[in-house]
């Protein structure tokens, strides 16, 4: 918990610094870069699968979306909308357009496997494929793309440059990429098989984006569960991010859950009920680095850590500053 003074050190900051600040809303969190790693707005898509297909622009702002093409991308990637676990994350869908604009721009991309559900997973898991149980297609945020007329050696070999997500390459003419944490691996070392993800050993947190304004509200899910039920304290912490890796608690907070989370250690029982947490910043939060920390309670795992930070977001000021990489 944070000492008294510092507490209302910052809520008399918050409130001197709010009318200031007040005129960031929802309207200029739409003309804000959302993401560090954004393409074009423009994609070219199809699944050999379904034959579905887009091709055209899906983003007419910085951070202005279009429903009708989301819909469209959606299916492409099994990710029906009438399906409350079938999220998409527009990370993905951004950092891929990111990969074409750098690889190949105009390219056609072809989504081989876009979300699964957790059942689907199971079952490609129990035929023998390299289907990882804490899977981040489970959380839409996951893909095994083709780039048309780009070597997915090359694919798998620049993700790894970047240091940002996940990249898998099977050598063959397709290659798994992700907007998890910043990894590699081939089919000698994917860890598939192992106790890699076993009792929730890599849990974690995100963000819906890379960037927010002061006062907007954020939506937060849990990824890479593999055992449940799940005791989570209800109170989290927003906490400003250091140059030097340091973290300062700003203030703690209930945020409002997907489900009824009631009592201290509130129970979850699936990936769905682990979703759609809200929280809406603080309105004179002032521009910086920033995470969010949850802690776990009442654990049945030893391996489970106590508990995780989202990756930096940042907080964005009137300026629009670029978004650093």
């Amino acid at each position: 918990m944070l000492p008294r003074v510092r507490t209302i050190f910052f809520i008399g900051l918050w409130l001197l610094t709010a009318g200031m600040i007040g005129a960031i809303d929802s309207a200029a969190a739409e003309d804000m870069p959302r993401f560090i790693h954004s393409g074009d707005g423009r994609l070219r898509l199809t699944s050999p699968k379904s034959g579905a297909s887009f091709s055209g622009v899906y983003r007419t702002g910085a951070g202005q979306y279009d429903p009708a093409a989301l819909v469209s991308i959606r299916k492409i990637f099994n990710a029906p909308n009438d399906d409350p676990l079938a999220e998409l994350s527009l990370r993905l869908i951004e950092f891929i357009d990111f990969l074409e604009d750098h690889l190949r721009l105009g390219a056609r991309v072809e989504i081989h496997s876009g979300f699964r559900s957790p059942a689907y997973n199971a079952s490609l898991r129990e035929k023998g494929a390299l289907a990882a149980t804490a899977s981040l297609h489970q959380y839409g945020m996951a893909a095994d793309i083709k780039i048309q007329g780009v070597d997915s050696a090359r694919v798998w070999r620049y993700v790894r440059k970047l240091g940002f997500g996940g990249a898998g390459y099977y050598h063959s003419d397709m290659v798994h990429v992700d907007v998890g944490p910043a990894r590699s691996w081939d089919e000698t070392n994917s860890g598939v098989g192992t106790d890699i993800s076993i009792d929730n050993k890599l849990i974690g947190l995100v963000t819906d984006f890379d960037a927010y304004s002061a006062g907007e509200e954020m939506t937060l899910r849990f990824i890479r569960m593999t055992a449940f039920p799940i005791g989570v304290s209800p109170e989290f912490s927003l906490e400003s991010a250091g140059a030097d890796g340091r973290f300062e608690t700003m203030t703690a907070f209930n945020p409002t859950f997907g489900v009824t989370a009631e009592g201290n250690c509130p129970t979850f029982g699936g990936i769905g009920e682990m979703m759609n947490i809200r929280y809406k910043l603080p309105a004179a939060l002032p521009p910086g680095r920033y995470v969010i920390r949850a802690a776990f309670c009442d654990k049945a795992w030893e391996a489970m850590p106590e508990q995780i930070l989202t990756p930096v977001f940042q907080l964005v000021g009137p300026s629009r500053s670029k978004l650093e990489g």
